[in-house]
Order: structure tokens, then sequence, then C-alpha cells
């Protein structure tokens, strides 16, 4: 406070002092029920939401993205805003690899991941990746929604990622520009983008055939400019990537049946009240019956798009004769994952 008078005398100064303590005093009082009212107030008000980042690598309309996008709205509503997820498609926050350490360290809050290209951090998944391990696709659902799918589900949440339900990613094929795969004879010399693995290089290798580990986003332009003559992918992904406009032809191997997770971050699950992880994990359930049925009816689209369009789409009668090549990847891999053995027996014997 400045003064006009800077040879204000002792008596002044005195009775100016007892002046501001005075004000100070009633300044005080004044505050305390204000101060009350709120913290009344504050405690009454909701807490801040928290607003969920997911990934997601599919493009609009997809099943996974249609089913993600739902499950986002429902938490929002069903937690009345305390946490409002928000999708962001076509791997804008990155590629897999990346949006999987994002996750694990917290940097996003939620993601759909397939099982393939997660095995260099969860070494169990690699399992998933051997080829023609389940019967079809709904064996694969009954042995994920099991006591083994809660196995694989710890294995993760071990590494920073929970398991709220599993999804269905079909069968992935061989599609190629060269001529129909029918025996692994055709499969011979043909240069097939797989997933960054090793097992599927190893599997089209069995096959006679060159494997290129290569990111998805780069797979149509080398599909047109002839860096590979093919790659391996379910129905609606070789649609909705416009695969199908570089190639003739589709043939149902059906060699890999891989499962996916709607994941969230271990750290923004443990900020969670009970309810809200009740709510979240309730509705993520939903999800997966609504991406598996949406998964069903894509899939019948895109092959009705694709066969449209002119693509050669072809059943491969002797699969047996697909098995018999990798028999050696079960030994191989067997031997580098004592245990896996009995797991592999036990995936089989599921009904």
């Amino acid at each position: 406070m400045r003064t006009h008078n800077n040879c204000m005398s002792d008596s002044a100064m005195k009775t100016s002092s007892l002046k501001t303590s005075s004000l100070k005093t009633s300044s005080v009082k004044a505050l305390l029920p204000t101060a009350s009212i709120m913290a009344l107030i504050a405690f009454a008000l909701p807490a801040q939401a928290d607003n969920w980042r997911g990934w997601n690598i599919h493009p609009d309309g997809y099943p996974n993205t249609v089913a993600l996008e739902e499950f986002a709205d429902a938490v929002a509503e069903q937690t009345e805003g305390r946490i409002t997820p928000r999708v962001y498609n076509n791997a804008v926050l990155g590629d897999q690899s990346d949006a999987i350490e994002q996750t694990r360290n917290g940097a996003l809050d939620f993601a759909n991941f397939n099982m393939g290209p997660m095995g260099p951090i969860v070494p169990e998944t690699n399992v998933f990746s051997l080829p023609f391990l389940f019967n079809d696709v709904e064996h694969m659902h009954t042995v994920m929604d099991g006591e083994i799918g809660e196995r694989f589900a710890d294995a993760l949440e071990n590494k920073g990622l929970v398991v709220l339900s599993w999804f269905d990613s079909g069968a992935r094929s061989i599609y190629n520009t060269q001529r129909p795969i029918k025996t692994p004879e055709d499969v011979k010399g043909l240069k097939i983008r797989v997933m960054n693995n090793d097992l599927y290089v190893d599997m089209i290798a069995a096959m006679g055939g060159n494997a290129t580990p290569m990111s998805y986003g780069e797979v149509y332009q080398s599909l047109t400019t002839g860096v590979l003559d093919g790659a391996e992918n379910n129905y609606p992904s070789f649609e909705s990537s416009n695969h199908y406009e570089a190639t003739g032809y589709y043939s149902l191997t059906e060699h890999l049946i891989i499962p996916e997770c709607l994941c969230v971050a271990k750290s923004s699950w443990e900020k969670l009240s009970q309810e809200d992880q009740d709510i979240v994990r309730e509705v993520a359930e939903e999800a997966s019956k609504r991406q598996r049925e949406l998964w069903v009816e894509s899939s019948e689209e895109s092959r009705q798009i694709v066969l449209d369009h002119g693509v050669e789409i072809n059943e491969v009668d002797d699969k047996a004769a697909f098995q018999a090549l990798m028999e050696p990847m079960y030994e191989d891999f067997i031997a580098s994952n004592p245990g896996t053995g009995e797991l592999i027996e036990e995936i089989r014997a599921t009904e």
C-alpha cells in the first residue's frame, strides 16, 4: 500500500496499523463462510472427465471400427461422462507396434490389437501365429472366451495391457497377382507380404514363397509396382484396403485365425473406481458380441464386392498338404518354448 506522506508520525502509524489489522481480521472472518461453501460445492461436483484416447488401425465403417465407436459412446453414457473415450482410426496415432508400446506406457488409453504383432512383447501370444492352430473361427471363439483366454489375458496384463474382451479377425488367406493357390507348389517363388513376426516368415518359406515383412500401409503400392506378388489377409481387410484392385486371385488357404483384443492401458484401468471398471468391462463384452456379428456380415459383403470386381476366389481342397509342411515349425516352436506343447494340445482339444 503506497502512502502520500512519507513523514507520517508514530501516532498516525500506530492508528494505521490497528486499522489494517482490523481489516485483515474482518476479511478472514468474511472469507470463512465462503471457503466452506466452496468446499461443499467442490465436493458436490463430479470428478473431472477422464478423456481416453483409443487406437484403431481400421478405416471408418470397418466392423472393428463400428464396434469400438459404439463402445466409446456407451462408456461415456453409462459412466455419465466420467470417462469420455475417443477412437482414432486408420492408425493415425502410429503403427501397431508403436501403439502397443504407447498403450503399455499409458500414452494411449485403449486399443484394438491383433495378437500377431504382440509376440515380441508377450511371447505367450506367439502360439496364435502357428498356422492351422484352430479348426475354424468358432473354435477360436470358444477357446478365447474360456479358461485359456483368461490365461492369455493374465499374460498381457503382466505387460501393462488389460484385456476387456476378444474380437474376431476371421481367417487369413493368400491373395496374389499371378495365379490361384491350390497346392503349396503354387506359392513357390511368390513374394508375399506378412506381418512382422518370424513365424509368418517361416510359414511362407515352408510353402516355398519369399516372405516380406512390411507395414500394412505400404502394401497397396508394392502390389501395383511389382515389389510384392501378394499378401495374406481376411475378406474385409482385402476389400477395405483396396488390395483387390491390384490382385486377381484370392485363395482360401485359411492358414491363420488370430484373435484380437480390446485392451485398456493398465495405468488407465487402475485409476477407475470399481463401479466404472465394471461398467467398462460389461460394455466391452457387448462390443465383442457386436463386432463378431458385424464381422460375419462384413465378410460376406466384402466377398461379394471383390467377386463383382472380377477377383477369382478358389477353395483349397487339400489343406492337409499345407498343414504337413508346418510340422517342422511346430517342432521348433515347442522346442524353443517349453510347455507350449501341452498348451497347443489343450487348444486343439477344446470343444
